[in-house]
């Protein structure tokens, strides 16, 4: 179902670190006519609002990129938060874009889907096989309950929302904030600022924390309440300390490369494509008169269809197919910022799953590989950091 350049298009998200490289995607290949609401704007949570919204825009596609995201950490803390705030948006939104006649939904999820101990690399066939990761159980049920929102959808009703899973992303726009950021953001800023105490850098120190305060403690506080603060986090001046034992595995996939595969699938494949029976397009979709498949009909929506058989796991894999060990990136990013000091592992702290490689067959049969790998988006996202700071 193909979106024309003047299609209206809907960036749920599109501040955050993927939905603003999907923004910043669709304009480069000459989408104009794109929609974002803030959070302040647009509370996704809030049903009511999210319909006045598709009242007034309706838009033809929806790329649902707003999510209640964060680490090991925040997904300790906030579990009732995470599984809530994600359901709500996902069921908001994906419910107004199908009582809104969208063309195309694009649905974002995340590879903690799978579970803990799935055979590596994780194929789409392994969602549900086995228990989750305990740490993000939480987030990754909202996930799957997205994903199954879209594939149930595209069954009952003929719709195509496609929904694809990211590995661990970084890049531009990434979260740097210690109490709730991803490993890779976290361990940069950390390192960073334990070079900067070291080097007796408190003039960089000050701006960090005025950039991004840690418990309220922001550039303005006295020194030894920025000592004590940052020590909790495990950075002192040239040692850091870091979460696990640094052994799990872990692939990563710059962001602006999630946002091309993620533009290439919302204008490229459709949902008789992932399944894989072209044949059937027309229950889909509908035909012309000709006899040939009609992708803009609504005729063929409605029923189950029994006799396309068992129909799941239709999502898609988004990442590399490469991994490296969580000491390994540290090393890495040691490489980057250019730090002399120590890097201590705490292995009484939670290591999370122990690998999460994902198998990218489907999306490389889909006409997609990545670009960026992992050593240059290392040194990008640091020099991202930097430079924000400054600004």
């Amino acid at each position: 179902m193909a979106l024309g350049k003047e299609s209206k298009i809907y960036v749920a998200g599109h501040r955050g670190l993927v939905g603003s490289a999907i923004w910043n995607n669709l304009k480069k290949r000459g989408y104009n006519n794109l929609v974002g609401r803030t959070h302040s704007e647009l509370d996704l949570t809030d049903q009511l609002a999210v319909r006045r919204f598709f009242d007034e825009e309706r838009p033809d596609a929806v790329v649902l990129a707003a999510a209640f995201v964060g680490g090991i950490m925040a997904n300790s803390l906030y579990r009732a938060d995470f599984i809530m705030q994600n359901m709500k948006m996902q069921c908001n939104v994906i419910s107004e874009a199908y009582a809104h006649n969208v063309k195309k939904l694009l649905f974002l999820g995340s590879t903690c889907i799978y579970p803990k101990n799935a055979p590596q690399p994780m194929k789409e066939d392994c969602l549900l096989t086995s228990p989750l990761e305990y740490t993000n159980e939480e987030y990754a049920i909202a996930k799957i309950a997205g994903l199954k929102m879209c594939e149930s959808y595209n069954l009952q009703y003929g719709t195509n929302y496609i929904a694809v899973m990211p590995t661990n992303l970084y890049g531009p726009n990434d979260n740097f904030h210690l109490e709730n950021s991803h490993v890779m953001p976290a361990m940069i800023r950390k390192i960073y600022l334990s070079k900067l105490l070291n080097d007796g850098d408190w003039k960089s120190v000050r701006a960090d924390l005025n950039k991004r305060p840690v418990e309220g403690i922001n550039g303005q506080a006295e020194e030894q309440d920025i000592i004590k603060v940052l020590a909790k986090y495990g950075i002192e001046s040239n040692k850091v300390t870091l979460w696990g034992t640094g052994k799990p595995l872990r692939e990563f996939l710059w962001s602006e490369d999630m946002a091309d595969a993620s533009v290439h699938v919302l204008l490229n494949v459709d949902f008789s494509d992932i399944i894989g029976i072209e044949k059937y397009s027309s229950v889909f979709y509908g035909t012309k008169t000709d006899g040939s498949v009609d992708r803009n009909s609504s005729e063929g929506r409605g029923g189950a269809i029994p006799s396309l058989g068992e129909i799941r796991n239709c999502h898609i894999n988004v990442g590399t197919g490469k991994e490296l060990t969580i000491r390994e990136l540290s090393e890495l990013i040691v490489k980057a910022v250019g730090f002399s000091g120590e890097v201590l592992f705490d292995a009484s702290k939670p290591d999370g799953t122990p690998r999460k490689l994902i198998d990218v067959a489907k999306l490389h049969s889909l006409g997609w590989k990545h670009s960026i790998e992992i050593e240059e988006g290392v040194q990008k996202l640091f020099s991202w950091y930097k430079n924000d700071l400054s600004m």
